[in-house]
């Protein structure tokens, strides 16, 4: 009886069925079993503890509780908001038109409800993080896919703007979410040329109609080449400088500073000052959860006023991103010895190995105790999970598939 009251979109399709998956690898785990869990989200180290940044943990300690228990205003605390835009472009002066959200999932689905109407689509890179279906469909909206790059070849730029042009046709506008540099669920990162194709036909589009670009940045700070994340980011902001597309982010503190239940993120337009944006983000935050949670906006806070502080998070990220691309390079291996495709990694939590039928790898895997997510061009594989010693074991179960 209860279907006929829930809504269609509340279970959209393409969701993954990582809750399951984690739900049944623990538990078999708990029985004594020796299983291989690479579904987990979050940052752990070789003995399955998640990972919590010392620095981190050391400034929430220090948190009064005038900095945790009051409301914050509702588009965020100003220096929060301001901090958390200067992690990542240190020369700018104000976020622009930006408010507090609740994690970076938060800031998506805003974008979704500010940007379009019921109805319309988000043009998006495939494959895509599960849940992004979902924060569309809440929104009334639909997702549109274009092919992500692979290890070996240019992003399909034909393709790309095949579907730009399909979608202003249809509906007169354009939001993009672009989880670049260091994508979830490949692992790779788009290079200066195919963000240069992106922004070029993006820039051709918005003659036609409104274009927002919103930059999905849940992972860019755990990377093999730093140098290549700020080219990266310094490329979107020279374009957003120039105006013919409105580009944001959607910025989060659950993975940069293994804070997630803190659920400290922003949707922030730094390159846009018009207080029309800055109004119609403060009633969309209102209409849906009034403030984001304090506590998180005074621990950024903390952490911009103390620049050693600073120097030792960025000397954690610099650790951890050491040891994702050990787990990386040791599955990268373990799988080349079985005469396997590699596995491609430039940052992130994940690599995305690509295979037929992704859901049924996915069974016989977990029948041999290896627990993975499929997407929609393979399976995803949670390096910030999965040990460096796992790896054989990993690529011998997925050769034993033939």
């Amino acid at each position: 009886m209860l279907e006929h009251l829930i809504p269609s979109r509340r279970n959209p399709p393409g969701e993954e069925p990582i809750f399951a998956l984690n739900a049944e690898a623990l538990k078999r785990r708990a029985s004594g079993e020796q299983v291989v869990n690479a579904t987990l989200g979050a940052l752990t180290d070789d003995t399955g503890r998640i990972v919590i940044h010392e620095t981190i943990r050391e400034l929430w300690k220090e948190l009064t509780p005038e900095e945790v228990a009051p409301y914050a205003p509702l588009l965020g605390d100003p220096t929060y908001l301001k901090a958390m835009v200067q992690r990542y472009w240190p020369k700018l002066e104000s976020p622009g038109a930006a408010c507090a959200t609740p994690g970076g999932s938060g800031a998506l689905a805003l974008s979704a409800r500010s940007f379009l109407e019921p109805g319309m689509a988000i043009l998006t890179a495939a494959p895509y993080w599960g849940p992004y279906n979902l924060f569309a469909a809440e929104a009334g909206c639909q997702i549109v896919e274009a092919p992500y790059k692979t290890a070996d070849q240019p992003l399909d730029l034909d393709a790309w703007s095949q579907a730009a042009e399909t979608l202003m046709n249809q509906q007169g506008r354009l939001l993009v979410w672009l989880n670049d540099p260091c994508q979830n669920p490949t692992g790779l990162s788009l290079n200066h040329a195919d963000r240069e194709g992106i922004l070029e036909l993006l820039a051709q589009q918005a003659l036609r109609g409104p274009v927002v670009l919103l930059l999905d940045s849940a992972y860019l700070d755990y990377t093999a080449d730093p140098a290549h994340v700020r080219d990266a980011l310094d490329q979107y902001a020279a374009f957003a400088e120039t105006g013919p597309v409105l580009i944001g982010a959607a910025l989060s503190i659950s993975k940069s500073m293994t804070m997630y239940g803190a659920r400290g993120g922003a949707l922030a337009f730094p390159w846009c000052q018009d207080p029309t944006l800055t109004t119609a983000l403060g009633l969309e935050c209102r209409g849906l959860w009034s403030a984001a949670p304090k506590a998180a906006q005074a621990l950024v806070i903390r952490l911009a006023q103390d620049g050693h502080r600073q120097e030792r998070l960025n000397a954690e990220l610099r650790h951890w991103s050491e040891v994702l691309e050990s787990r990386a390079m040791a599955l990268d291996s373990a799988l080349r010895t079985e005469g396997l495709t590699g596995a491609a990694w430039h940052g992130g939590f994940f690599v995305t190995l690509r295979v037929h039928e992704p859901s049924a790898v996915t069974e016989s895997l977990r029948a041999q105790g290896v627990f993975v997510v499929p997407v929609s061009t393979g399976i995803r594989v949670g390096i910030c999970s999965l040990r460096a010693a796992d790896a054989p074991r990993f690529a011998r179960a997925l050769k034993n598939l033939g």
